[in-house]
């Protein structure tokens, strides 16, 4: 797979420039007109480069594997893959190597870990076949999505969305990103979440019901995939609540650990 270029970059960030230095970005309409104020452009470190991966849109797909679909209530042989979305800046950067403080977050009480494989875009499109959607990703990472749960549920028995629950303040926590031209792809391997070094969720990434490549597949049919966006492609089952003070550990085969410190 081709490199990401400092062209490409730029141009998966909607041609800002980049945050490295200094978070922000500054962009200028049509007309010549600067933008009002300046905002931060979310963006994650790529292993063995000094150029960042910006993110322009936060994809997650839900109950990808059977034996977690059915704790959530679901039959897996009916059901077709769906998708919600975070906000880009949900993002929380998880250096390997640290045990960084993650916030619990505001009205929750139930705050659950899900333990998940990312893969990022680096070339975007429509109706992407499955043969060769994997040619379209540029890296993959650790990541958690965080749920406040008890406000996931109360949406869902009263039909409405379940935003609220999933695409909170630093509801996205990730590690670097590996480039696919260097690591590979991932089709099988184990994936595991410790809390205070205790294992709660333990699996394989072959026991997803879709592949990242269906995945893709399925996503570029609802929208056109750009350069930026990622995919959490989902969580095994034993999904559960942490407190203050608690320590999760995530680990997905050939990437780095992360740890974070709910404070």
């Amino acid at each position: 797979m081709a490199e990401i270029s400092r062209r490409g970059v730029l141009q998966a960030a909607g041609l800002m420039t980049l945050g490295a230095v200094s978070g922000c970005a500054t962009s200028r309409g049509e007309d010549g007109d600067k933008a009002l104020f300046s905002v931060a452009q979310p963006s994650i470190p790529i292993v063995g480069s000094n150029e960042r991966f910006p993110v322009r849109r936060i994809y997650c797909i839900g109950r990808n594997y059977a034996a977690h679909a059915r704790e959530m209530g679901s039959d897996p042989t009916r059901e077709p893959p769906f998708f919600f979305q975070k906000p880009s800046d949900a993002i929380q950067y998880i250096a390997p190597g640290k045990t960084v403080d993650h916030p619990y977050p505001t009205l929750t009480k139930n705050y659950h870990y899900e333990i998940e494989l990312v893969a990022a875009i680096s070339k975007g499109g429509k109706d992407i076949p499955v043969e060769t959607a994997l040619q379209h990703v540029f890296g993959y990472a650790v990541g958690l999505d965080m749920t406040r749960r008890d406000l996931q549920a109360a949406m869902k028995k009263e039909q409405k969305p379940w935003e609220i629950g999933k695409g909170f303040d630093m509801s996205a926590p990730i590690g670097p990103l590996h480039p696919a031209a260097s690591i590979g792809s991932f089709t099988q391997g184990k994936i595991w979440l410790k809390v205070n070094g205790q294992v709660k969720q333990s699996s394989d990434l072959n026991k997803m019901i879709w592949s990242v490549a269906e995945q893709i597949s399925n996503l570029s049919k609802a929208f056109e995939l750009q350069p930026g966006d990622i995919i959490y492609s989902g969580t095994p089952e034993n999904v559960g609540p942490v407190v203050r003070g608690d320590v999760m550990e995530g680990y997905i085969e050939r990437l780095p650990s992360i740890s974070l410190k709910v404070v």
